[in-house]
């Protein structure tokens, strides 16, 4: 998952190699390195079918120190959405779906928020952000990790998520579509997602040293595996794994340097393995790799770029005139980014233990400003320079409302009462959540996100910050409180105190109600 910030700047820059030379190129990464603060970063470039480029640099954790390279794996987070997308070409292939299919045909059961968008609903609408969900609505359902919910909770709680766009507007990104359509493959195979895509996508394609799942690879007892970091005032650290079983069809797969590069030239033969085997006709290609729905470009973008939008499972747009499929993803302490130019027969793959996109662009960026033969605009100092002052003002305004909340607690008269506030919240989709009295500290903790629990500090008559425990989260949030005629509390709803805070955290699309 990735910051709102973080996420425009992968849509407007996430694009650009000819030959860069290779100690220079060691160079960049190095100091791309330090100068965002992320441990370790593998990267590979694939040109005309060939790896040219595929190493790792600094370390896969800051715990043990011990080298990243190309073999180490990292959770690729939502670049499996274009695994989930060929998984379901397959099954068209193979007679056993269509991608125009309405949802229900193969879950019977699934409802959205619309009866009308509920009959017809496709499962090209699932895969291409365009179901009217918002950016990262129902994502609490799964992330952090540690929720309670299951894969049939999320598809039946999908019909009390209130649409924030009309259907096939916009593109909203969102992630509980992919789930539901991990589901469809479930139904239609007989095998879970992540035995589909190990069985019939990363066996035949060469991917040796990759798993359908975190869980997986852990069964597996793989060694040669990141720790994820995230900064915490100010400071890369180790961080817990975080992404649920549940969600492996929106970005559960674990891979490497290595094993992309394969990915990316099968992708570029037109989906066809080493051996000779086409796994996805043109036909199902052809959907793949199309525009399915537009997004605005601006007039000034850094590539000429003409149009933008989404396929089924990968962004598209165009750089210097050649067409670009990409990706990127975000898991908390780990971003990824997979860019294929395929008339240039060019692709370049970044995987860190860290979450900042801006090192990812910094590099992509280099590469392929080398191979469109435009000169080196120092993508480092620019991102340097944007990412310092968008924190510095982060780090700002949070500081203001952390000092409004210390000076605030002097104010006893007029802060909440606990009385007024304790007990038992419940949202339709989410659940319950709990104001709760631990020794001298109010706190909130929620039942079906065990690990999303923290302290409730004061803000101001009816309003408190809710402090996460896990400071790695950097996702606090006013808690504002609805009152009746007597003072009690009847509800609360849940705004974060900063666009720092990623997007999958959606607190925002939360009604939680007094029981």
């Amino acid at each position: 998952m990735k910051t709102k910030f973080s996420i425009l700047l992968f849509l407007i820059s996430c694009v650009s190699f000819s030959q860069i030379e290779e100690k220079k190129l060691d160079e960049l990464i190095q100091n791309t390195l330090k100068t965002f603060d992320v441990p370790g970063m593998s990267v590979g470039i694939i040109k005309d079918g060939k790896t040219i480029y595929s190493k790792g640099f600094g370390v896969r954790s800051l715990n043990t120190n011990q080298e990243m390279t190309d073999e180490t794996l990292v959770g690729i987070a939502s670049n499996s959405k274009g695994f989930t997308a060929t998984a379901l070409a397959i099954l068209a292939d193979e007679g056993k779906l269509n991608f125009d299919d309405k949802v229900s045909k193969h879950i019977p059961e699934f409802q959205m928020n619309d009866a009308y968008v509920s009959q017809q609903i496709t499962i090209k609408d699932l895969i291409t952000h365009r179901a009217g969900l918002g950016l990262g609505q129902g994502d609490l359902m799964f992330f952090p990790e540690g929720g309670t919910l299951t894969v049939d909770d999320i598809i039946y709680n999908v019909r009390y998520l209130k649409p924030e766009n009309s259907f096939r507007s916009t593109l909203d990104y969102n992630n509980i579509m992919f789930i539901v359509a991990g589901e469809i493959i479930h139904r239609v195979s007989g095998l879970s997602w992540s035995e589909f895509i190990e069985q019939r996508i990363l066996k035949p394609v060469g991917m040796t040293s990759s798993y359908g799942s975190y869980n997986n690879a852990k069964t597996a007892n793989v060694s040669n595996i990141i720790d994820a970091h995230a900064p915490i005032d100010g400071k890369a650290v180790a961080v817990p794994h975080d992404w649920n079983e549940t969600a492996n069809a929106a970005g559960g797969i674990i891979s490497n340097i290595k094993d992309m590069n394969t990915w990316a030239e099968f992708l570029m033969n037109g989906f066809t393995t080493k051996e000779g085997t086409k796994l996805v006709s043109d036909k199902q290609i052809y959907q793949l790799w199309n525009l399915q729905i537009a997004t605005p470009v601006s007039f000034k973008n850094a590539y000429n770029s003409n149009f933008g939008g989404y396929g089924l499972g990968w962004f598209l747009t165009d750089v210097e005139g050649h067409k670009q499929v990409y990706h990127t993803g975000g898991l908390i302490g780990t971003v990824t980014q997979f860019t294929l130019i395929p008339d240039m027969k060019l692709g370049i793959v970044i995987l860190t233990n860290q979450q900042s996109g801006a090192a990812f662009s910094t590099i992509t960026n280099t590469i392929k400003d080398s191979y469109l033969g435009i000169e080196d605009r120092n993508w480092l100092t620019q991102y340097d320079e944007r990412m310092t002052k968008r924190n510095a003002e982060f780090e700002k305004e949070k500081q203001d409302i952390y000092s409004k909340s210390d000076a605030f607690k002097k104010d006893k008269k007029n802060q909440i009462k606990n009385e007024q506030i304790l007990g038992t919240y419940t949202d339709d989709w989410f659940g319950d959540v709990l104001i709760l009295n631990e020794g001298n500290t109010l706190r909130i903790s929620c039942k079906t996100s065990p690990r999303l629990k923290g302290e409730l500090v004061p803000y101001t008559s009816n309003v408190m910050i809710a402090k996460w425990d896990d400071r790695s989260y950097d996702a606090d949030v006013f808690v504002n409180f609805q009152f009746d005629e007597n003072g009690k509390a009847q509800g609360m709803t849940l705004k974060p105190i900063s666009d720092i805070t990623d997007f999958s955290f959606d607190f925002e699309d939360l009604d939680l109600k007094k029981n």
